[in-house]
């Protein structure tokens, strides 16, 4: 049985920092990309950030380049999303996935394992 399970996220203020973590189970964690999607109320989930199996390729989308950052430890099966300087626009659920994949990728449909999501709320 695959888990993906989510801890970190909550308030923050703006220009504030909040580190994400996603453990995953059940799966060959160090043989896949990970990644990290955001849904925010009325909008549709979007691609935030891509790391492969190795932990050598990163890829973001370019409103969090910069500020935020994506590693993995694989002897513990999780992933990290560390973000930095935080704005209301990050606002959102923020969901860990595992690919199907080695490489790195952005596109949802190469996700097939989803963790619970975790609320991020930026204040002004």
């Amino acid at each position: 049985q695959v888990q993906l399970v989510q801890s970190g996220g909550g308030l923050v203020q703006a220009g504030g920092s909040l580190r994400l973590s996603c453990a995953a189970s059940g799966l060959p964690f160090s043989t896949i990309a990970m990644g990290w999607f955001r849904q925010a109320p009325g909008k549709e989930r979007e691609f935030v950030a891509t790391i492969s199996w190795s932990g050598d390729d990163t890829y973001y989308t370019n409103s969090v380049k910069g500020r935020f950052t994506i590693s993995r430890d694989n002897a513990k099966n999780t992933v990290y999303l560390q973000m930095n300087s935080l704005k209301p626009e990050d606002a959102a659920v923020y969901l860990c996935a595992a690919s199907s994949q080695k490489s790195i990728t952005a596109l949802r449909v190469h996700y097939d394992f989803w963790g619970q999501g975790t609320q991020v709320t930026v204040s002004s």
